[in-house]
């Protein structure tokens, strides 16, 4: 954590807390250290340096003019600053919002560019909203909603995805269609036509990239080969030869501005956000989480709700798209040094100069160079090695992974986020309704009891069996609970007692509680006795108010299985 400036009073410490809570940045200026000033600015000048290339792929990958990339790296950092917890996170645009945004609002702009800028920067507004409603009602946890299996499988969809919507630049042909196996067959018929200047500067910005990545990591490679490729198109009559390039920049710093649309007025923009919101809290929190550790320090996921609803916010009034803090650029603010969001605000300023004196240096830019940087950027969400170790360790959660992988290739990025939702949810709801149930045995000269089905050489007390169900009992998975023990208690019978081991059950609902209310009657029925054991509090207390310790008896605290057995054996 920052050192404070003083140790104040343990009064005044709380009475700061309560004041600055949502302000993280009240936190930090009071203790920031002197000495922190150059590596933050060096940090700053660093991100800005790899910002710019990146920024304007992405913004061409979101079907928006170069600039709008720049916009979203120059006002998204600055409010993160204010907002955000994590002291190395880079907010800017990423690939898969950049596509998610590109595909989705192809449909709704109806080749307007104009309108295609303005639905951009709403869905930008409305994921601000839904981060701060999200922030309001504590849903940070629902990051855990959203497995890293499916998130494996869901990332190398999006990277094939995006790599095919380059590829045609890499190529010099026009490309087209609407899904990845429409795509790839049209690219496959128009190979034929490749340009070979184009392919050619395209595999050698690819190279040099790649080189950079591998030998130079954390350093502005990418801004080296933009500089190196507007020198050779300044200097060359390659733009004859079929190779595209950027165009004028707008010089000087964009206006602040209300999106011109309104929700009412874009159908499909809401669900738009929603995915962009899902997408961006993951990869920011997983991101952050991650320097976070490295860095000895802890951020606090539910603030970070409001850290992505002010950079969105800001973004939606500096005609951006959606951003999300991404590993990429997070890598390289925390090798470049940053020490605090200082490094965020130093970024901005430096993109601030450039928007305001540099951007006609950028005008002979080739889009096969930025073509080149996202495919070199989405490179790293295909993680080969851990879908084979996945494989290896659970064949079940491999195929899970893949469903999300050709969910994206066959439905796109934005059903392929909510089918990457609805899976995990699944999962979850799965797993809970139909959970283990351990039938129990005395371990050999011991007082423990465990699963008879993994050690077979447990002893059975004569006349009493014993469950433990594990997992919370609720109304969905009561009948798969009952089922089971039924079917051992007319296995085992003639039975004096039922021991239910509570200990791994945190949650008892009221038709749970009812069920056992249930099961003790119709044991008592045939003359068996069922004793319930290390109940937690809250669940006695609901059992209790379902009258179940008149009908089983005492089930305190204090009871162990041990105790239970001891009375009938």
């Amino acid at each position: 954590m920052i050192p404070p400036a003083s140790e104040p009073s343990e009064r005044s410490t709380s009475a700061t807390t309560k004041r600055n809570w949502r302000l993280p940045f009240a936190k930090w200026i009071p203790g920031y250290q002197r000495a922190w000033l150059a590596s933050d600015v060096v940090a700053g000048v660093t991100l800005a340096a790899f910002a710019i290339p990146v920024s304007l792929a992405y913004a061409t990958l979101a079907g928006l003019p170069p600039h709008c990339g720049i916009y979203c790296y120059l006002f998204g950092g600055l409010a993160y600053a204010i907002l955000g917890t994590s002291r190395q996170l880079a907010i800017g645009p990423t690939s898969a919002l950049a596509m998610l945004v590109g595909t989705t609002v192809a449909g709704m702009a109806n080749g307007d560019p104009a309108r295609w800028a303005a639905i951009a920067s709403l869905t930008a507004l409305v994921v601000a909203v839904v981060s701060a409603v999200a922030w309001l009602l504590r849903l940070s946890a629902l990051m855990s909603f959203v497995s890293e299996t499916i998130l494996l499988g869901f990332k190398a969809g999006a990277a094939l995805t995006i790599a095919l919507t380059q590829l045609p630049k890499l190529f010099g042909v026009a490309g087209g269609g609407d899904h990845f196996f429409e795509r790839l067959w049209i690219l496959g018929g128009q190979l034929p036509q490749t340009n070979l200047a184009v392919l050619t500067f395209g595999l050698i910005a690819l190279g040099l990239l790649l080189a950079g990545d591998k030998f130079l990591p954390g350093r502005p490679v990418a801004l080296a080969v933009v500089v190196l490729s507007i020198v050779v198109m300044s200097v060359t009559s390659l733009e004859g030869a079929g190779l595209k390039i950027v165009g004028d920049l707008p010089q000087g710093l964009p206006g602040i501005s209300w999106p011109s649309l309104h929700v009412r007025d874009v159908d499909g923009v809401i669900p738009l956000a929603f995915a962009c919101f899902l997408l961006s809290y993951i990869e920011s929190v997983s991101a952050a989480r991650t320097l976070a550790a490295k860095n000895g320090y802890e951020v606090d996921s539910r603030q970070e709700l409001l850290g992505l609803s002010a950079a969105n916010l800001a973004v939606a009034f500096g005609q951006g798209f959606p951003v999300a803090g991404g590993l990429s650029q997070s890598a390289v603010n925390d090798k470049a040094g940053a020490k605090s969001p200082l490094a965020l605000v130093m970024a901005s300023v430096t993109l601030a100069v450039c928007l305001q004196f540099l951007t006609g240096l950028l005008r002979n830019l080739p889009t096969v160079v930025l073509a080149s940087v996202v495919l070199v950027a989405v490179r790293g969400l295909i993680d080969i090695q851990a879908l084979r170790r996945l494989r290896h360790v659970s064949r079940l959660e491999f195929r899970i992974s893949m469903v999300a992988l050709v969910g994206v290739l066959l439905l796109g990025i934005l059903k392929g986020v909510l089918l990457a939702a609805i899976v995990s949810l699944l999962l979850l709801i799965s797993a809970t309704a139909r959970p283990h149930v351990a039938f129990l045995g005395r371990i050999p000269g011991s007082r423990r009891f465990s699963d008879i089905a993994r050690h077979p050489e447990n002893e059975v007390p004569p006349g009493v069996l014993i469950f433990r169900v594990e997992a919370s009992l609720l109304y969905f998975n009561i009948d798969h609970v009952r089922s089971l023990v039924w079917e051992n208690i007319l296995a085992a019978a003639p039975l004096r007692c039922v021991v239910c081991d509570l200990s791994n059950s945190p949650i008892v609902d009221v038709a749970a509680a009812r069920m056992l209310s249930a099961l003790s009657n119709e044991l008592a029925q045939l003359g068996t006795h069922l004793r319930l054991v290390e109940a937690h509090s809250q669940v006695r207390d609901i059992l209790r108010a379902e009258g179940l310790d008149e009908s089983v008896g005492f089930f305190g605290r204090n009871l162990s299985v041990e105790q239970a057995v001891a009375e009938y054996e």
